[in-house]
């Protein structure tokens, strides 16, 4: 049994399909397929059920991937531990983001960590917070900058912070109108206005829904959007209020521009987090980058105290 096949396996079960696999791992389907024959007439049993349509594991195949799995692991923890006696001279940390978070946190960090540590490649991988913990959990990335609470069992996680919620109005709301003598707008008080939100998948439209249940409401969804900018927007031209992270609502912009307002208390908040796949190692530049965004993200909160 060779090392590369326990990553071929371990492939076709991630793809379902040679083709994709094949392509995936930069060889030819053919020998792929030879490769995976080979495997299993040396193991004896029979690791996909190959039919026209799809590739499934079968119960020794479901067996041979975790184990395959463990061992490359163990392998990987070894060369990120032998790497790290280099002491930081060298490395890669691939890091996973919420494209709307990483958006207005990461420009922060990025130019402070490369200073740093100039010889650390990092590579970022943006997708939805449900996509990004599938992936972290299949170890495509080192770290995940999601919130919590996460759903993928699989995943531990270190948390980086609280980030306080506002409420996005209209310039002409009148609850805008109301701020501007010192009166906060409760959760409560939303329960009739039209929500305009993120689409299913995203983690901060789930985190929208469950503050309004727990007001003791369910929001009017009236429009939903992939990209809070959008989202934003249409708030701005009064089709509607959303929440919004406090360091989106932060940041400068030059057109639609809704009205930002500081909730009432208790104010809400979302946790902030990188996450990992759990007994996965962390390499020192890992850690690094981890403690980085931690002090560059700290630094940007006291500039507002």
């Amino acid at each position: 049994m060779e090392f590369r096949q326990l990553q071929y396996a371990l492939q076709i079960a991630a793809e379902r399909n040679f083709s994709r696999a094949a392509e995936k791992l930069h060889i030819a389907q053919p020998s792929l397929s030879q490769q995976l024959s080979k495997l299993e007439k040396e193991l004896g049993v029979l690791l996909f059920q190959r039919n026209t349509s799809s590739v499934e594991l079968t119960h020794a195949g479901t067996k041979f991937v975790e184990q395959a799995q463990i061992i490359i692991d163990a392998v990987e923890l070894l060369r990120q531990e032998m790497s790290d006696i280099s002491e930081l001279r060298s490395g890669r940390v691939v890091v996973g983001s919420m494209p709307i978070t990483g958006a207005h946190l990461l420009p922060h960090v990025l130019p402070i960590f490369k200073q740093s540590y100039p010889e650390i490649e990092i590579a970022l991988l943006e997708d939805s917070s449900m996509n990004l913990e599938k992936l972290t959990a299949g170890g495509q990335t080192d770290l995940s900058l999601l919130s919590l609470p996460l759903e993928v069992p699989a995943l531990a996680y270190e948390v980086l912070g609280e980030e306080r919620i506002d409420l996005a109005v209209p310039a002409d709301h009148p609850l805008a109108a109301r701020s501007k003598d010192g009166i906060r707008t409760s959760l409560e008080e939303l329960k009739n206005e039209p929500f305009i939100v993120l689409k299913e998948g995203q983690g901060f439209r789930k985190l929208t829904i469950e503050l309004c249940r727990e007001a003791g409401f369910e929001p009017k969804i009236v429009f939903e959007s992939n990209n809070m900018e959008t989202v934003q927007s249409l708030v701005a031209t009064g089709m509607g209020v959303t929440l919004v992270p406090h360091f989106i609502a932060r940041a400068p912009r030059s057109e639609f521009v809704p009205v930002y307002l500081p909730l009432a208390e208790p104010v809400p908040s979302r946790t902030l987090v990188f996450a990992y796949r759990r007994g996965r190692y962390l390499s020192k530049a890992a850690e690094a980058f981890m403690k980085t965004f931690r002090t560059t993200v700290a630094a940007l909160t006291d500039e507002e105290a």
